[in-house]
């Protein structure tokens, strides 16, 4: 069928002309450009930064932190989330491996994430941010941008850029770039290891494993701004801070803060760190009088002394010797920048693991010679460990090493001692001496 052009009338653009023009007029309020004296999209805005406390699993340890938005023009309270990720992401376990895990934004109602946090038992603050309209829309514009799918994923990491670190540059944004300028340069309270052990001090094993693995880039003086890589101190940070607006006028950026929920029977973050290298030490003690007494029993017992003595050597092959292929692979393998320079590895790595397979077969050798074998081949795995261990508390006195495993060293240097070839070696120096003294 053919289409015929047909001219159209005047009325008809005159109509047209007068329903855009009335358009245009009722939504001027809405979009409208500051300085016009009609609101602008900024002043229907109000920007509140949620903090929340520890949770149950180790993740979030450290609590968690996110932007909300509330319009009053469409009613809607918008949970901005920068801590996103799923168990169900394709090579999810190696990617967090590997240190290559992405993380994402996103948005949903606010009361249904909230609701979250009360039913898990999490503290939740809410901090109302003092902005001009004009910085208000532009935080918005900046959310929105950053929960489109081409904007949303980035890599995650613990200290350098997570959720937390979001929300902070999201308020360096809402004032002008004045919150880092302060922040910056400015002396931190504690090194990052000695902030993570203010969370984790309630659960000894995951305390000694995660500072076991990070390595010495985290015993360094940090400033203000990277703490707050820890919502609380975002928290802290933003609920006295004071800055200046376009107009020139000291504000103070938190308005208004409300309590929501207060943790019941949670372990609390320490406001220091804890000393916990004397409790590993008494732990380490007590796994050497614990062998010790296993010596005693296999001379006067042997057949069963020396069968719990070489299970006992495999046991700590198998729990160190893991920890120390873990380690060696965080730190040569990965992109875990946080576990690089670890001298732990030194003396903890995979050769351990050899304890394993040593005493096992040191257990069920079938005679005296091959049981002198192996339990000479286990003394001088453990000598290894006990010396190497020793090497990294000496080389401390050079400024290079710098590391704070303290508690790893004194975990394990006692038992390695134990079980090293250097009692005997001592023993028999002192029966020597005492000889040569009367002869």
């Amino acid at each position: 069928m053919d289409h015929q052009f047909r001219p159209v009338s005047g009325r008809f653009l005159v109509g047209v002309f007068v329903f855009f023009l009335l358009a245009g007029f009722l939504s001027g309020p809405v979009w409208a450009q500051s300085g016009t004296g009609e609101k602008t999209r900024g002043d229907y805005l109000t920007l509140k930064v949620a903090v929340m406390g520890p949770g149950d699993q180790l993740y979030f340890w450290w609590g968690h932190i996110a932007l909300i938005i509330e319009d009053s023009f469409t009613g809607q309270k918008r949970f901005y989330d920068y801590g996103l990720f799923s168990f169900e992401t394709e090579n999810f376990f190696l990617n967090f491996a590997l240190g290559r895990l992405l993380y994402s934004c996103g948005v949903s109602p606010m009361d249904a994430n909230l609701n979250v946090y009360l039913r898990t038992n999490r503290d939740i603050t809410l901090y109302t941010l003092d902005l001009p309209p004009a910085k208000r829309e532009d935080v918005w514009r900046f959310a929105e941008t950053n929960v489109l799918p081409e904007n949303r994923d980035y890599y995650y990491h613990h200290f350098k850029d997570n959720c937390s670190t979001r929300i902070r540059d999201i308020v360096d944004l809402a004032t002008g770039g004045q919150f880092k300028e302060d922040f910056g340069e400015a002396p931190g309270r504690f090194t990052l290891r000695q902030h993570v052990r203010r969370h984790t001090w309630f659960a000894p094993f995951s305390d000694w494993l995660l500072c076991f693995l990070m390595g010495q880039d985290i015993d360094t003086q940090i400033t203000i701004w990277e703490e707050m890589f820890l919502p609380a101190e975002v928290g802290s940070r933003i609920s006295d801070y004071r800055y200046t607006d376009d107009d020139g006028i000291e504000r103070q950026l938190v308005s208004g803060v409300e309590i929501v929920n207060r943790a019941v029977k949670r372990p609390a973050v320490l406001d220091s760190p804890p000393r916990q290298w004397d409790r590993a030490l008494i732990d380490g003690i007590f796994i050497a009088a614990l062998f010790i007494a296993l010596k005693k029993l296999r001379a006067k017992r042997p057949r069963p002394g020396e069968a719990l003595f070489g299970i006992a050597q495999a046991a700590l092959g198998l729990f160190f010797g893991i920890a120390g292929i873990v380690l060696f692979f965080m730190t040569f393998f990965t992109n875990h920048d946080y576990t690089f320079h670890n001298i732990n590895v030194l003396f903890i790595n995979p050769l351990v693991f050899a304890a394993l397979p040593l005493g096992i077969l040191y257990a069920a050798a079938p005679g005296p010679v091959k049981r002198l074998r192996r339990g000479r081949l286990l003394a001088y795995l453990w000598t290894y460990v006990f010396v190497a261990g020793i090497i990294t508390m000496v080389i401390k006195i050079l400024p290079f090493f710098y590391q704070q495993n303290q508690v790893t060293q004194a975990l394990v240097l006692p038992f390695a001692l134990v079980l090293s070839v250097i009692p005997e070696k001592a023993l028999l120096l002192y029966r020597r001496i005492i000889r040569s003294r009367y002869t």
